[in-house]
């Protein structure tokens, strides 16, 4: 929403033009239900920084037994329907279209926001969905092995939000004691045209310390801001990401090594180093009486005038994008109830 369409082909080719759509699987000139079988169809769209599924199920013990025999017939009958299939080994569609289902979120692991939100999926709301999840590994497995996956699963994620909060914590402080360099009201507007902090978003808004009045909603930025919040954006927008996607899908070393946990450690060891030095160089700044000013750069330039943010405060002033979208429903970063998915 917030850039030129030129920064955001591939966003918009998997959100736009091929989402929820027939031919994106089964592909329009051929329409083949086995070739819709195969793992692969979901690579188009399902893998990257933060949403890195086709990358976890790849190099996890799953995917390696898939690549090894999936041009062998006898392990892998593509001919046959989901819910008669005889797998070696699991794909994409077999677990998460089991029996043909199409609505994929009705097999997911407690998906909450990609695996950023910090919710206890192992509470009572989500048994329902567990124990579906438990039946699809119990195809293969015991159901105590797959409930100990899962278990495995909430505390990696569990010591990912520890990271996490942590980072942000060291983030917030400064913004609160206006040390963070620029400040909201000094940057270009964001996709919204407001200057709101993008660490504080939705519900988490809670005041004028962070640039609105409580209630208002501003969006992560991706681009334009200070490095601090675009390492607390990566730590939990990739690197748990990472994590939660390598541990769903079995793939461990994706969790801990390739800017999995490892990576969210060194993340918030960056913002850290970034906040002592922007709290020693304000404090040297105040003893010798020098009244910093962000530069004009960070307000305006080239690229930025392209973004949403300004093209709406230049051609409707006064307004955001959520009075020129009254009932933005695309906009909805709420995940429909859990009866409905």
């Amino acid at each position: 929403i917030e850039r030129p369409p030129g920064d955001t082909a591939g966003c918009t080719f998997c959100h736009t033009s091929s989402e929820e759509r027939c031919s994106t699987c089964h592909q329009r000139h051929q329409f083949d239900p086995k070739v819709a079988r195969r793992a692969e169809q979901c690579k188009t769209c399902h893998w990257g920084k933060d949403h890195r599924d086709w990358e976890a199920y790849d190099i996890g013990l799953h995917g390696v037994v898939y690549q090894v025999n999936k041009w062998k017939p006898e392990q892998f009958d593509f001919s046959k329907k989901l819910s008669d299939a005889d797998y070696v080994g699991p794909t994409c569609q077999y677990c998460h279209m089991r029996g043909g289902h199409h609505n994929v979120q009705r097999f997911g692991t407690v998906y909450t926001s990609m695996g950023m939100s910090m919710a206890d999926r192992g509470a009572p709301i989500w048994n329902e969905k567990r124990d579906r999840w438990v039946s699809v590994c119990d195809d293969c497995h015991s159901p105590r092995f797959a409930r100990e996956q899962l278990q495995a699963l909430d505390e990696a994620v569990k010591d990912a939000g520890l990271k996490y909060r942590e980072t942000f914590k060291v983030a917030e402080d400064l913004l609160v004691d206006g040390v963070l360099d620029p400040m909201p009201k000094d940057l270009c507007p964001d996709w919204s045209g407001q200057h709101l902090w993008s660490l504080k978003i939705g519900a988490y808004h809670d005041g004028e310390a962070y640039g609105g009045k409580t209630g208002e909603s501003g969006e992560f930025r991706m681009s334009n801001c200070t490095d601090v919040e675009r390492l607390c954006l990566e730590s939990v927008g990739h690197f748990q990401t990472y994590i939660y996607k390598g541990m769903a899908h079995g793939s461990w070393n994706d969790a801990t090594y390739s800017d999995g946990s490892f990576g969210m450690d060194r993340w918030l060891v960056n913002v850290k180093q970034n906040a002592s030095r922007a709290r020693r160089l304000a404090t040297l700044e105040k003893k010798v009486g020098i009244t910093w000013q962000p530069e004009e750069f960070w307000k305006t330039g080239e690229w930025l005038d392209e973004l949403t943010g300004p093209y709406i405060v230049k051609n409707h002033p006064g307004k955001t994008i959520f009075d020129l979208c009254p009932d933005p429903g695309w906009l909805d970063t709420h995940h429909a109830p859990a009866e409905e998915v």
